[in-house]
């Protein structure tokens, strides 16, 4: 069980996407820069490297005032070893579509838990 202790600072979401989904969540409200700088958000294109999304990834992980981290699919697909290796409760991870790339159910780690947890494959 979660004690309140381990969740009431989590208020924000993160976003790590493509720029059209990180732009409507910016216009939506989500953005965030803390005292240091740090943003909640992180662009992925064509030129972001494995490295750089890995370490945007775990630096959202690491925040204790982030709840949730979007991610798109496509996105999460370069580094689907970290997200499955993701066993807390938070910050939870949610994979989106995105404009270019339609939401696979098969691919989603979260429903694949729910399924083995239900015993469906």
């Amino acid at each position: 069980m979660t004690s309140t202790a381990q969740y009431k600072d989590r208020n924000l979401i993160g976003i790590i996407g493509d720029e059209d989904s990180v732009t409507g969540l910016l216009l939506a409200g989500i953005g965030h820069i803390d005292a240091k700088q740090k943003k909640n958000f992180f662009v992925v294109d064509s030129k972001t490297s494995k490295q750089q999304l890995e370490e945007a990834f775990q630096d959202l992980l690491k925040r204790r005032d982030i709840a949730i981290i979007l991610i798109n699919q496509h996105v999460a697909e370069t580094i689907r070893e970290l997200i499955d290796e993701h066993t807390d409760a938070f910050p939870t991870i949610l994979e989106i579509p995105s404009k270019d790339h339609p939401y696979d159910p098969s691919k989603d780690s979260v429903l694949k838990r729910v399924q083995r947890l239900f015993g469906s494959d």
